[in-house]
């Protein structure tokens, strides 16, 4: 089977383009440094030519807000037109668990805006909802940074590895479409505030972690369940712990 990664070289793109070569199948690993741009449609139609399964894991450059919706709509509009030319039969993209629970924030505002256009493509999709990364968690932590105190609302975080985020990826990839959204999430719950002060401690950051129902997360307001998935959810098999052993002894 012909697959084309729209983001093939990022974080779970060449993760997720691993696994699938390893099964056996031809994998184009698309990015702009490829010549594959589905910002400007350069080289979309002749990478999609004879795909039967393309993964959209694009990401925008800037995280302010006009600018992401712009990359989502724009994105999405150019490669739903190459799809159709190509005869695509499953359109797989990540998205985030809460997307449409926290309108305040920008970037899952723009998620909305690229999981609708997907809705309306007409091509069989698969919407992978995913819960944020492990490998986040340091950004995370200089997000809600103040000096050395870092404020992080209590409400629920359900963390997941990359590793587990690209083996769902594949997953899903080789699964007939669901024309519906499957949710991922790592297999512990607990309060935001516990799991990055967990980190912390692990990475031997010195920062404090303070619990504030008031603190923002990329602007978006965290009630109790905004970042965890709310029913039926796939979970991955690395836990936080033996996450960060994996990444001391990398």
């Amino acid at each position: 089977m012909k697959i084309v990664i729209i983001g093939g070289t990022g974080l779970i793109g060449s993760k997720t383009v691993a696994i699938l070569r390893q099964g056996g199948h031809e994998v184009v690993a698309a990015s702009p440094k490829s010549g594959v741009n589905s910002i400007t449609g350069e080289g979309l139609r002749e990478a999609l030519s004879g795909a039967q399964v393309v993964i959209d894991l694009a990401n925008s450059p800037s995280f302010e807000d006009k600018a992401v919706l712009e990359f989502f709509e724009t994105s999405g509009k150019n490669l739903h037109a190459a799809e159709a030319a190509a005869g695509v039969q499953h359109h797989v993209a990540l998205s985030i668990v809460g997307t449409d629970r926290t309108p305040d924030n920008g970037y899952f505002r723009a998620k909305v805006a690229q999981e609708k256009l997907i809705e309306a493509s007409g091509i069989p999709y698969t919407i992978i909802r995913s819960t944020q990364f492990m490998e986040f968690l340091g950004g995370i932590a200089d997000s809600g940074a103040q000096g050395n105190v870092v404020r992080l609302s209590p409400g629920l975080f359900q963390p997941i590895a990359a590793d587990d985020v690209a083996a769902q990826v594949a997953d899903v990839a080789l699964a007939p479409p669901r024309n519906g959204i499957v949710e991922i999430a790592g297999p512990e719950r607990a309060p935001f505030d516990e799991i990055v002060a967990r980190y912390l401690k692990a990475v031997g950051d010195p920062r404090e972690v303070v619990r504030d129902p008031e603190a923002r997360y990329f602007g978006g307001r965290v009630e109790e369940h905004s970042l965890v998935p709310l029913g039926e959810a796939r979970l991955g098999r690395i836990g936080l712990e033996e996450w960060m052993r994996q990444a001391r002894q990398r």
